[in-house]
């Protein structure tokens, strides 16, 4: 269990990262669905396994999802305050997810991950409101600087 203490001490670090204290849970309330969802959408396992631990340091809940329909036919579309996907998948890429969520009047923030460096398809990503676009494999402090930035555009 968390104390008052720590509680204050994550929110003082919270803000230091320039995030809201109430992003910081302990482990206790880590799923509570009070606290800003980041969903991430990547066929890759080990993205899958990964991406989850690291965004909940940084403060957020997390919930992953292997193929882009499978976020579409979840609750999560309408709860996430952030998107981080991968370009290319299976089936819906993710191009093609982002242009669904704008078909579907979804305005949340995507932060497209890449192992490809495919200049055509960056830009047209960001020219459709993509938040960032991260190459793979990229830092923690990139992705939380990604993260930040489609916070602010939101």
């Amino acid at each position: 269990m968390i104390s008052a203490v720590d509680r204050r001490q994550s929110g003082t670090d919270a803000r230091r990262a320039g995030l809201h204290p109430s992003a910081v849970r302990s482990e206790d309330d880590r799923v509570a669905l009070d606290h800003p969802l980041v969903s991430i959408v990547d066929d890759d396992e080990s993205v899958r396994e990964s991406l989850p631990d690291l965004v909940r340091e940084f403060g957020f809940a997390a919930q992953t999802f292997s193929s882009a329909e499978e976020f579409l036919s979840s609750r999560c579309v309408d709860e996430s305050i952030c998107l981080i996907v991968d370009i290319a998948m299976p089936g819906m890429s993710g191009p093609e997810l982002q242009l669904e969520l704008g078909r579907r009047g979804q305005s949340t923030p995507i932060i497209f991950i890449t192992g490809r460096n495919d200049e055509a398809i960056c830009v047209r990503v960001l020219k459709r409101g993509a938040a960032a676009l991260l190459l793979k494999p990229f830092s923690d402090s990139a992705l939380l600087a990604a993260i930040k930035t489609a916070l602010q555009a939101a």
